[in-house]
């Protein structure tokens, strides 16, 4: 595992006030010969959560630099960009100005797993639509879904309206079609990938509020993250589902057909092409 902030070996001091402070950002994903799929989200991602948490943005230039520092050569590894500022703390929040960018690399992690059953819990994350650093929640959660006998939980709001899983985003099979929950939660990139294949695999996708009353009338659902573009669910609470493989087969087919895009230091001219070619689709992601 290697770390480095804003190119440099990280410091000591920089390393104790990540782990004291968790105020900041962050993304994470797979990179292969210096290639992201949903690279794009992933900046946007950074730039919108830097502007939001900090005030100010190194920009995709800067972090599109520091990602290949850090990636160098290697062949394929798992990345995490991460945003924070020493100059803020429990007693000094008021700093306003660019954060620090901290990037570890590591080998990629394997999927979450080949199958899940989750349990549901009244539970909306603190500032959704981030991907922020505040995780007790999302890990206190998954400890109680397996002490439970399950794998891992699944957020609802206090609507009874289905929102997001502890680190994955989830969608539901109705015939042909996708049916993505609207709720406060986290737009996964993964997700959002996924949304630009559908068309092209024949697949259809809405999405709406999803009251957890119904999904027993949904044929199938799955999660994906950025390590798993798809897996089944096959049971929530009490509902269990007969995934098809050969239609989620179709749905990794969305995501494996959008083409990685390579990391290099992109210009004002690269960034507003790519704001041109979002398609609607949210910027934010898992």
């Amino acid at each position: 595992m290697d770390i480095l902030i804003d190119g440099h070996p990280a410091s000591p001091e920089d390393l104790a006030h990540q782990a004291l402070v968790n105020y900041g950002a962050y993304t994470s994903f797979r990179v292969e010969n210096g290639a992201a799929r949903g690279l794009d989200l992933h900046l946007a991602r950074l730039n919108q959560a830097a502007v939001e948490l900090f005030g100010e943005s190194p920009g995709e230039a800067e972090f599109c630099r520091l990602m290949a520092f850090a990636v160098a050569d290697r062949d394929a590894c798992w990345l995490r960009v991460s945003l924070f500022s020493p100059e803020i703390g429990h007693r000094n929040p008021s700093f306003v100005g660019r954060p620090k960018v901290m990037t570890m690399v590591s080998p990629a992690p394997p999927p979450l797993a080949s199958s899940v059953r989750v349990a549901s819990f009244s539970y909306e994350r603190e500032a959704p639509h981030l991907k922020h650093l505040a995780t007790f929640g999302l890990i206190r959660a998954r400890r109680a879904a397996r002490a439970a006998g399950f794998d891992d939980a699944l957020f609802v709001d206090g609507q009874g309206q289905v929102s997001e899983g502890t680190l994955w985003n989830i969608g539901f099979v109705q015939g042909d079609r996708i049916v993505w929950p609207q709720a406060p939660m986290l737009a996964g990139v993964t997700q959002a990938v996924i949304q630009r294949g559908l068309a092209e695999a024949g697949l259809a996708s809405e999405t709406r509020p999803v009251s957890l009353s119904e999904i027993s009338a949904f044929d199938a659902a799955f999660l994906c993250n950025s390590a798993t573009p798809v897996c089944p669910i096959t049971a929530i609470d009490g509902v269990a589902f007969a995934n098809d493989p050969a239609l989620l087969a179709r749905i990794e087919a969305a995501w494996s057909a959008q083409p990685p895009q390579p990391i290099a230091t992109r210009d004002d001219d690269d960034r507003d092409d790519d704001d041109d070619d979002d398609d609607g689709v949210s910027r934010l992601g898992r």
